[in-house]
């Protein structure tokens, strides 16, 4: 048997997001951590209902996909919530997509408004997202930009950057607590950490009996080498793509500067016409990568999709390139 040679002290990390993903299974760990979120007893939390998610549906290429977690409140606020280890440069314009999908999602056309109920999107991100910021929570909403004055709470986003989580104090915000716990790394912590909160030590033990679950384990393990493959190949293809772009840009630009230059037979050309070429050498050494590497990402069973939001470019001339590419490997 697989699990008779692993080691004992093996416990999931719920930064892993069908770790996470399994632990809001529980009603208690749910109830407990939402509470948390919303500032409240987490008896005053009556019903905390499962319900399908819809961040997977987006793209229906995306091969590495994303699990989420959707909660349904007895009161009709819809909580959407999501583990996050791999980094995105463009997450605020995502997570508004996503926000701004839920909360239209509500109703068909031709319904009230009325029936609008208020939206969250809880972003819990194992990366830095506010560089300049020492915060480590961050609650969003509409406001008005001068006197801060909220204008509606039927939005909001809550962003928990656990890279940021500040040394231990006293009396701890149970927010504080539950990011602490997501990101331990032992059983040691997480044993610590369950003493501190009897809905943190509900998670502790719903982590334990995962952890021992040999199909639950085979199901993480394949979760955390997609990511750790998804992660490794954006990151070569990012520190290459850079360097062969910067490369192939500056030296194109130069030659071309120059050839434009000596026409022109004048410094003021030579100067203008090495600009131009340098310009023109950047673009068509970015156009050039991104080709190359989103050709060769496809060749590594990447979507379109995931290439997009990796390299930042436009989804439409990825998915141009991807065309291209089928077309060629089928002839």
């Amino acid at each position: 048997m697989l699990m008779a040679q692993t080691d004992n002290n093996f416990i999931m990390l719920p930064t892993v997001d069908f770790c996470f993903k399994e632990l809001m299974q529980n009603e208690k760990v749910r109830k407990g951590f939402i509470a948390a979120l919303l500032g409240r007893n987490p008896e005053e939390i009556r019903e905390t209902a499962l319900i399908p998610t819809i961040l997977p549906t987006v793209y229906s290429d995306d091969k590495l996909g994303v699990l989420d977690v959707a909660v349904l409140l007895k009161d009709g606020t819809q909580i959407d919530m999501e583990m996050q280890v791999i980094y995105f440069s463009y997450w605020t314009h995502r997570i508004l997509f996503y926000l701004g999908k839920l909360y239209t999602g509500q109703i068909k056309k031709g319904e009230s408004y009325k029936k609008l109920k208020k939206c969250i999107h809880v972003s819990i991100l194992d990366f830095i997202h506010f560089p300049d910021d020492k915060k480590c929570y961050h609650k969003i909403l509409f406001c008005d930009s001068k006197t801060g004055t909220p204008y509606t709470d039927l939005m909001e986003l809550h962003i928990l950057e656990l890279k940021k989580i500040p040394s231990k104090v006293r009396n701890e915000d149970g927010i504080i607590r539950w990011m602490r716990f997501f990101s331990g790394k032992t059983r040691e912590e997480f044993s610590t950490m369950a003493k501190t909160d009897e809905y943190i030590s509900e998670a502790y033990s719903e982590l334990m009996k995962l952890s021992a679950d040999e199909k639950k384990r085979l199901e993480y393990e394949a979760r955390e080498k997609a990511v750790r493959d998804y992660n490794t190949l954006m990151d070569s293809a990012r520190s290459e793509g850079l360097k062969m772009g910067l490369q192939e840009g500056i030296q194109k630009g130069l030659e071309e500067g120059r050839q434009k230059g000596i026409q022109e037979g004048r410094q003021e050309g030579m100067q203008e016409g090495r600009q131009e070429g340098l310009e023109e050498g950047r673009q068509q050494g970015r156009e050039s990568t991104t080709k190359e590497y989103t050709c060769r990402m496809l060749s590594h069973g990447m979507s379109p999709a995931e290439i997009a939001d990796l390299l930042g470019e436009d989804r439409q001339m990825i998915d141009k390139i991807a065309a291209e590419f089928r077309q060629e490997t089928e002839k």
